[in-house]
């Protein structure tokens, strides 16, 4: 077994290893058993990892499960889990709205409303709930709602900018569900896949009043079309009320980080945390993140974030985890005791079914002998078609988590 084989295996462990901390399940099932709830319960997942965090609450609350809904994506969701608990399970669409989104949404709505003010509401969010339930303004359809999330996945904005944009037309996101609530027993569990771990970011903040949203909006360089939206989304949201629920995090990147460096310990590797958010554009960043590798010490780096893309025309397959190991391989050709790993925790990377990639100092030779170009790739936001060809794409599956992207870098 080849040097590079067993770095490989070992910073797949390693990502396994950070997983693990962060996982559904486990996270919501130790928050409740720290805190128990009484009484009747109803929950409402919504996330991509919505059924690994209601799978939590139902291990720890077992019969006083009165019911509830989950809302996720295509892949990660098996209804038959819950049979005997009556959480019905509706699937959205991620990176954009649907139908399915929009049904949700009612469903949603109606769900509340029929509840007994005296069942408490268990919130279980995690990362994908921005696109997975919606409720528009009135007069906003299907078709401008997808037209308005193409152009902002594609614009190259920060993430926390991205939702301000989505509560400006939205009759649930920036905290317009509380006031479906009423008087009645909530409580909140949240997996933050935002920069910061800022509640109000999480799934748009569907449950955090977002009292300066004008303000926010306005500051942003957007076209026409969408300004108009915005203007009439604020002018039918009108007040909120001033405060929500505490909103618990009961799993986070530096959480996963943490994770990763005491797997890596228990290796033997000198382990380096970067504690400075990797953000920005996806390219600028894996080049960046190569060139300290190779200027750094031997050992395991760690760094988590979520970068930008910002989109050609007719982009072709890959993600902005991809996108940042494909840049990340220029830099690192011809080394052969370096190794780069990029992946989004929740087992996707953009609108594929791959998590990421593990690059290293044979990747662009590889992309080479099948006749490929590296920087015709980048250009054409077609990393994933690249590295597909050298055989370094990874795939996990749904993980049930979703703490942003972990970025593993290895160097003999």
């Amino acid at each position: 077994m080849t040097d590079s084989t067993v770095a490989r295996r070992l910073l797949l462990e390693v990502f396994a290893a950070a997983l693990r901390s962060v996982e559904g399940r486990a996270v919501v099932g130790r928050a409740l058993a720290a805190r128990p709830l009484d009484g009747p319960v109803w929950i409402c997942a919504i996330g991509k990892a919505a059924q690994s965090m209601a799978l939590g609450a139902c291990d720890a609350l077992g019969s006083r499960v009165v019911g509830g809904l989950l809302i996720t994506k295509s892949g990660h969701m098996d209804p038959s889990a819950f049979d005997g608990h009556g959480i019905a399970c509706r699937l959205g669409g991620h990176p954009m709205p649907d139908e399915g989104s929009l049904a949700a949404g009612r469903r949603l709505l109606c769900a509340l409303g029929e509840l007994s003010p005296h069942t408490a509401v268990l919130f279980l969010l995690s990362g994908g709930a921005s696109s997975l339930v919606e409720v528009p303004i009135a007069g906003l359809g299907l078709v401008d709602l997808r037209r308005m999330n193409e152009w902002l996945l594609g614009s190259g904005l920060a993430i926390d900018a991205v939702n301000r944009v989505r509560k400006s037309v939205s009759r649930i996101k920036g905290g317009g569900l509380l006031s479906r609530l009423g008087d009645r027993p909530t409580r909140v569990l949240a997996i933050s896949d935002v920069p910061g771990d800022d509640p109000a970011v999480i799934g748009s903040g569907l449950l955090v009043p977002e009292l300066g949203l004008a303000e926010g909006v306005a500051a942003l360089d957007l076209p026409t079309w969408l300004s108009e939206w915005i203007e009439r989304g604020l002018a039918e949201r009108g007040p909120l009320p001033s405060t929500g629920p505490e909103i618990e995090l009961v799993a986070t990147l530096e959480i996963a980080k943490s994770a990763a460096a005491e797997a890596g310990r228990r290796a033997g590797l000198a382990v380096r945390v970067d504690a400075q958010a990797v953000e920005g554009d996806a390219a600028l960043a894996g080049r960046r993140l190569a060139r300290a590798l190779l200027s750094g010490p031997p050992g395991l780096s760690i760094a988590g974030g979520e970068t930008t893309l910002s989109l050609p025309n007719a982009p072709g397959r890959g993600g902005r985890n991809q996108h940042l190991a494909l840049a990340a391989a220029i830099e690192l050709a011809g080394h052969a005791d370096v190794l780069l790993l990029s992946a989004g925790t929740d087992g996707t990377d953009g609108p594929t079914d791959d998590a990421g990639a593990l690059v290293d100092g044979a990747t662009l030779a590889r992309i080479g002998d099948a006749g490929l170009d590296a920087l015709v790739g980048l250009r054409r936001a077609d990393s994933g078609a690249l590295l597909e060809a050298s055989g370094d794409l990874i795939r996990t599956g749904a993980t049930g988590t979703n703490v942003m992207d972990l970025i593993l870098g290895w160097r003999g």
